[in-house]
Order: structure tokens, then sequence, then C-alpha cells
């Protein structure tokens, strides 16, 4: 550890000092406790992750965690084997049956979405859960599966207290501007690119 002069380090007391102050005021200003909307978007990796991992900060709070997946039902993922330990805690809908591409079928992509949509109609209405993941939502939105205004409308409509988080790449604009929180997690370098496979632990 490099040695710090004792004026070095009253300076950064001071700063440090300063920056509490304004941190302070700004939580203390904040007063609004509601269930957000949240949509993670975007052509990176990691959105479906990152909702998993607020799963796991909601279930450490007691709360019931219910998950829907609208496109990757017909992968078996490590998540879906670690929430399972929770037992009734987490709830888990594989309602999908694979991308768009795999199944080339229309009608049954629209109706396997529509199943899915109708699922997380349910788990919304149900008052236990405290978070509902709509896993690749912004999928069949893209592709039309199910109509764009319905689903906005009653995500909107959702209790009060309800967190529900989207995925998906290529959110539409009018559920940006419905969200309380957007991330939109870019891709700087993939693996897949250098030729490596989707592999356990990582992928799924």
């Amino acid at each position: 550890m490099r040695e710090i002069e004792d004026r070095e380090a009253e300076r950064h007391k001071a700063k440090m000092a300063k920056r509490k102050t304004v941190q302070d005021a700004e939580v203390a200003d904040k007063h609004v406790e509601k269930g957000l909307l949240i949509v993670n978007t975007g052509p990176g990796k990691g959105k479906s992750t990152a909702a998993f991992g607020l799963a796991l900060r909601m279930l450490g709070h007691g709360r019931r965690v219910g998950i829907v997946q609208f496109i990757k039902g017909a992968w078996h993922t490590g998540e879906k084997d670690a929430l399972a330990r929770f037992g009734d805690q987490v709830e888990w809908h594989s309602m999908g049956e694979g991308f768009t591409w795999e199944t080339q079928d229309l009608k049954r992509d629209i109706a396997a979405a529509e199943r899915a949509w109708q699922k997380a109609l349910d788990l919304m209405a149900d008052p236990s859960f405290g978070l509902v993941i709509l896993d690749e939502l912004n999928i069949a939105l893209r592709y039309d599966y199910l109509d764009l205004h319905t689903v906005v409308t009653a995500l909107q409509a959702r209790r009060a207290d309800l967190h529900v988080v989207v995925t998906g790449r290529n959110a539409k604009p009018q559920l940006v501007e419905a969200a309380d929180l957007v991330t939109e997690m870019g891709q700087v370098k993939h693996h897949f690119s250098a030729g490596v496979k989707a592999q356990k632990g990582v992928e799924f």
C-alpha cells in the first residue's frame, strides 16, 4: 500500500464529507414507495441474469417470486434449479417453446405467447407475489405475438406494491415510456464471436 501524507488524507476526508452531505440530502428527499416496472433490454448479455439476481434479493426479504418465460422455455437452466430450492416461495412457468427461428411456426408461437401472458396476468393478480419476472416478453412484443397496448395497459394497472421485471432485446418505446427503471445493456465483447459455445453456469 502506498504511503499517504496527512494533507492528502485530510483533503480526501473533507471531500467525502461534502459528498456524504449531498448524498444524505438526496436520499432524505425520496419519500415514495411503490411497485416498480423494470425493463432490462439491449444487445448485451445479462438481462435475464440481472432479473434473477433481483429475484434472489426479493427472496432474501421473504417475498414470493413468480417467473414466466415467454421464449426460452425449451432450455433447462441452472437458475431454475437453484430457485427451485426455495420451494413454494418461487413459482416458475416455462411457457415458451424456443426461439422463433427454431419453431418456424407463427401460429404456434402466438398461441404459446398468449398462454404465457395469461399466466403472467394470473401471477400479477396474486397478492402473495412481491415480484413477477416476465422473461423475454420483449421478444414476444417485438414479433407482435401479443398486442402491445393491451400488455402495457395491464402492466400499468398492476397493484400498487407489485414489482415487475420485463427482459429481452428491443424493448418497445411505449413500454420504455411506461417503465420506472430501464437498463440498456450494451455489448462490448462476447466470447461467442470467438467460437466459444454456450456453457453451463454462464449462459444457462
